[in-house]
This record gives structure tokens, sequence and C-alpha cells, in this order.
């Protein structure tokens, strides 16, 4: 398993917790880099990612696509910058490493979104996370359609919680999405 993240330190933490050095990699990567889309002669996220999973594991059959959490303020609290950033983060981020993943999955293949309960009904105080989570879930509904006759699945999940750093800081959880996530990622959901 291959798991990113923009620390360090919490990538440490997510390798042992599953499993260690021959069972987990992780890769310290940014969602909201944009080298796929340049013309740069260095691996973007995407790449760097799916040559972790090649390389030990011979292979990629899955990814599960979870965003960073934008910070919170209402409408008139939120600068054009800040706007950007969660479009480019949460959004493009997730757009262009599903890209990439979808050219190299093969029938049976799963591509996981992790969406929020904001792409049914706002969120107080998360203006900036409101708007891009709806269109992501329409971004991997419209994806599904397309990848769907290849026999490659795309799911969203819309847990209530996730366990992140994010999420511990705002509110407790109960660790059920992990299990949802892994059961929605394997063959056995198919």
């Amino acid at each position: 398993m291959v798991v990113s993240g923009c620390s360090t330190h919490s990538l440490a933490a997510a390798e042992a917790e599953l499993g260690g050095p021959g069972q987990a990699v992780g890769v310290v990567a940014d969602n909201a880099d944009n080298a796929d889309n340049a013309d740069n002669a260095a691996p973007g996220t995407s790449d760097r990612l799916i040559a972790s999973a090649r390389g030990p594991f011979k292979g990629l059959d899955s990814a599960l696509i979870s965003v960073g959490g934008p910070p919170t303020g209402t409408t008139d609290a939120v600068d054009d910058d800040q706007w950007r950033a969660s479009f480019e983060s949460g959004f493009l981020g997730a757009v262009r490493l599903s890209r990439v993943v979808a050219a190299q999955l093969d029938e049976g293949g799963v591509i996981g979104f992790v969406l929020t309960t904001s792409v049914y009904e706002p969120i107080a105080c998360f203006a900036i996370s409101n708007a891009p989570r709806p269109a992501l879930s329409g971004y991997a509904n419209t994806l599904a359609g397309e990848l769907g006759p290849r026999g490659v699945r795309v799911d969203g999940l819309v847990p209530a919680h996730i366990g992140t750093d994010r999420t511990l800081e705002l509110q407790s959880i109960t660790g059920d999405a992990d299990r949802t996530a892994a059961f929605l990622l394997s063959p056995a959901a198919s």
C-alpha cells in the first residue's frame, strides 16, 4: 500500500499503523502540485505515487484520493487566494491524480474519492470546502460513466468522519470509515 501526505511525520505514523516496511510505503506528495500538467522533466505527484506502487507492490489496482481540509471561515472572510488554493488542492489536484491513475488501471481497478457531507448540505463555517466538494462529486460521477465500460469502478465515499489530523483536530471520530474504504477498493465490492 502506498500512502501519501504533505508531512513526513504523519507519513511515518501512517506507515507504522499500516504494517511498516513491506506493507506500506509513504510518499511525501501534495495534490496541489501541478507538475503533472506542466512541461516539466521532473515527475509530478501522480507519477511518483504510481511508481511507488509499481515498484515494491508490482502494480496498481486502486487509489483512494483524499484531499486535505481547507481553512474554516465564512464566505465574507475567505479571500481570492484562499479560494484559488482550495480549488487547486481540493479539486484540481484530485482530478489530475485520478486522470493519471485511470490511465493505469485495468479491468477491476477502482478509484475512490473521499468526499464530505457538504456534497449534500453545506457545513457551517466551511464555505471554502462547501464549493469544491460537490464539484468533485460531480466529477467522480462523470468519471464513473466514462470508466465503467472499461470495467473500472469509481466510488465516492461520503463518511461522516475520516481519521485525518484535520478531523482529529476538529472532532472525535469512530474509525469506521477506514474499513469502509478498504472494502470499497477491494474486489469484494465489485
